[in-house]
């Protein structure tokens, strides 16, 4: 499954009932679980990457791209928005694009 395969069905679920997935029971919450659930599994990647464990960060990294996802669809944030913004950065050094953001 590609991230725009994810990404899709998430959309998908989004005015799904909320008893026919946990995609959809997440979604219902609202944005702000959806941020804080974000941020509960960012942590847990950070956590395994410190401990250096690859095989749980890689299942916790799947997490957080799953929930990141998620977050933008209750935000009605797309992947092609967050794509084409990376692509607008390309090229541009990192410290360039930080200088130039609006203090």
């Amino acid at each position: 499954m590609t991230l725009d395969d994810l990404a899709a069905l998430i959309a998908a679920r989004k005015n799904a009932d909320p008893a026919s997935s946990w995609t959809a029971q997440l979604l219902a919450k609202g944005p702000e679980k959806c941020a804080e659930k974000f941020g509960e599994e960012a942590i847990e990647a950070i956590i395994e990457a410190v401990k250096g464990d690859r095989e749980k960060l890689t299942s916790e990294a799947a997490d957080v791209l799953y929930h990141l996802l998620v977050m933008l669809t209750a935000r009605d944030v797309t992947l092609a928005e967050v794509v084409a913004e990376l692509a607008r950065r390309q090229g541009t050094s990192g410290i360039a694009e930080k200088s130039a953001r609006p203090s």
